[in-house]
């Protein structure tokens, strides 16, 4: 890969203001600190200008390295749907409607 023109939130951080973006590396940053940020990714500004140099079209390196990351986010999604899933409380009634006829059970 000559250039990386894509970067997961997790990748980044404040300091690579130039090359993500204000938004990117802001959003870098957060997720860093730990801050409730959705999963994502962020295209390098180096991506727009090259989109810009080739006549407003997205050169296939930067097509498939965006696709790769595409593919990243769908196996993070997915990952986190199993892990919430499992984390969740369901009740369910057994019998009457008595407090003692509830059960707890974890997916």
């Amino acid at each position: 890969m000559a250039n990386k023109w894509v970067y997961l939130f997790t990748e980044g951080n404040a300091n690579m203001r130039e090359l993500l973006g204000g938004k990117g590396a802001n959003l870098a940053e957060m997720t860093g600190l730990g801050l409730p940020v959705p999963q994502g990714f962020t295209i390098t500004t180096e991506a727009c200008t090259q989109y810009y140099e080739d006549g407003r079209e997205i050169n296939a390196e930067i097509q498939a390295q965006i696709n790769e990351y595409i593919e990243k986010m769908e196996e993070i999604t997915k990952m986190l749907l199993k892990l919430s899933l499992r984390s969740q409380t369901t009740l369910v009634g057994l019998g009457t409607a008595t407090e003692d006829s509830f059960r707890c059970i974890l997916m």
